[in-house]
């Protein structure tokens, strides 16, 4: 028997249910969280200690039993809080079996079972109509019967992550009964499919750090309701994933592929789709016509390839007018691309080899950025002009050009009207001019809260007084250490 554990687990210490009970067509972002601030729904928590006697304390009302009388006993468990005034101290009699059959560590309240992390190696047969969640995460369990599952008929969430699962040990019948299930989650496991006959019922769908060798058009046939599916480090690549594949999905919104083996973005994918994440493969260009369908994209994730900006054709976001945020970090562009997505709102472009930021790059942009992040590129001063940053005076409050190469303050910067955040450190700034972050002809206070100017080579005593004017608090400017002056420290020690 495993080592017993004393964690108090509750539904607030878990993973909660994000979606609504009433499926609605109208899914956005929001849709993912919702939180139940009602400490009541907590339920009543038992703990498996192995003896045949176990306890309960309220953690929330009294429950009724299904016998219409209120089960009670004198004796708490020393994990659980106190009741309250009026409120009565209950046990589950009809537990005690499922209980026993349970390795030390686990906890049950009214709709939860929580074994996890108790080296359980193989899931009795549980039979409880008011069981909703089953956590079995990070054990040793590489088989299922048939039949286990099938004594919760109300079951919505299942978590079988990291576990020892193979294609064998998941049955055509294991989600047979189980027709309200909604989440599932099988991250870190051995499979090498997507199992079959899936309840139609799941909104969310966890295959991550698996073994899957590629995607048919019957991999998600029936999960019409499907809302988030994540399939992250597995052996996808361009030609063992059908374009057929995501046709089922009507409803889905959220698609992880991190940490294949893609070349290039894959097709077929659905119009519902808002948030796609494809960083850390080996995708080398953006094809025009690939992103023509998803015209419901928000959130574009392709850090972590390999996209030079002359290998994304021309026209490949024309379509995306709901984009928002862009991620090419990690990746091999020497300029800013061109034709970016005209609603964009953040671009995030660090850790490349950008030398220069084209005039009028930004200028379609509509209403503009506010977050421009171009940190450890290979940017200096020829590489920004006074057009650079043209189409984000008006937008931009943040912009990141730390770790770069530049020898002084970029030109245009005063042209950034409601800038609020700046960060130059970590390059080869030696000065800071007049009229270069303060406009000496106004006495107008500059929107700036935060400019990083540390690990420069400037010489404090060298900055004009007024210089730096206009900045609303001297804590907002940040000068210390520079360069120079940790080398001299270091000389010292």
């Amino acid at each position: 028997m495993a080592k017993r554990r004393d964690p108090t687990i509750t539904k607030d210490s878990l993973p909660y249910l994000p979606y609504d009970d009433n499926d609605n067509d109208n899914h956005d972002d929001h849709d993912h969280s919702e939180h139940d601030d009602n400490d009541d729904d907590d339920d009543y928590i038992i703990r498996a200690t192995g003896k045949p006697t176990m306890r309960l304390a309220p953690m929330g009302r009294p429950v009724t039993m299904a016998t219409g009388r209120l089960a009670t006993t004198t004796t708490r468990s020393p994990m659980a809080r106190a009741p309250g005034p009026g409120r009565a101290v209950v046990t589950f009699p009809r537990r005690h079996s499922i209980m026993e059959s349970l390795p030390a560590g686990c906890l049950l309240s009214e709709s939860l079972i929580a074994c996890g992390s108790t080296g359980m190696v193989h899931i009795p047969i549980l039979s409880d109509q008011g069981v909703k969640t089953l956590y079995l995460a990070d054990n040793k369990i590489s088989k299922i019967p048939p039949w286990a599952l099938a004594g919760l008929p109300n079951l919505e969430w299942l978590d079988l992550s990291k576990n020892k699962l193979d294609d064998s040990a998941i049955s055509t019948d294991l989600f047979q009964n189980l027709t309200k299930l909604r989440r599932l989650n099988l991250d870190g496991n051995n499979l090498t499919k997507v199992p079959s006959f899936l309840p139609p019922s799941l909104v969310e769908l966890k295959i991550n750090d698996n073994k899957i060798l590629g995607l048919t058009p019957s991999s998600f046939k029936g999960l019409s309701k499907l809302l988030t599916l994540e399939l992250e480090d597995n052996h996808f690549h361009d030609g063992n994933v059908s374009p057929l594949t995501f046709r089922p999905l009507k409803k889905l919104i959220y698609l992880r592929l991190e940490d294949n083996k893609f070349r290039a973005i894959p097709s077929g994918l659905p119009v519902t789709l808002q948030t796609l994440h494809l960083s850390d493969n080996r995708i080398e260009e953006v094809h025009e016509g690939i992103l023509n369908k998803t015209v419901n994209l928000r959130f574009l994730d392709l850090s972590h390839n390999r996209i030079r900006e002359d290998r994304i054709a021309p026209r490949a976001w024309i379509h995306l007018l709901k984009l928002e945020s862009l991620d090419l970090s990690h990746n091999k562009l020497v300029h800013v691309p061109s034709f970016l997505p005209v609603g964009l709102q953040q671009l995030h472009l660090h850790h490349n080899q950008i030398e220069r930021i084209p005039g009028y790059v930004f200028g379609h942009i509509k209403p503009g950025l506010e977050l421009l992040h171009l940190s450890h590129n290979r940017l200096d001063n020829n590489g920004i002009d006074d057009v650079s940053f043209l189409g984000l005076y008006n937008s931009l409050t943040e912009l990141l050009l730390d770790h770069n190469q530049l020898h002084s303050i970029p030109r245009g910067l005063l042209k950034l009207k409601i800038l609020q955040l700046l960060r130059l450190n970590h390059n080869v700034i030696r000065y800071v001019p007049l009229n270069s972050l303060c406009d000496t002809r106004l006495s107008d206070d500059s929107p700036l809260v935060s400019v990083h100017l540390e690990y420069n080579l400037i010489d404090r005593r060298l900055i004009p007084p007024i210089a730096l004017s206009c900045i609303k608090t001297y804590h907002s400017i940040i000068l210390q250490p520079q360069s120079h002056e940790e080398d001299y420290q270091h000389e010292d020690y």
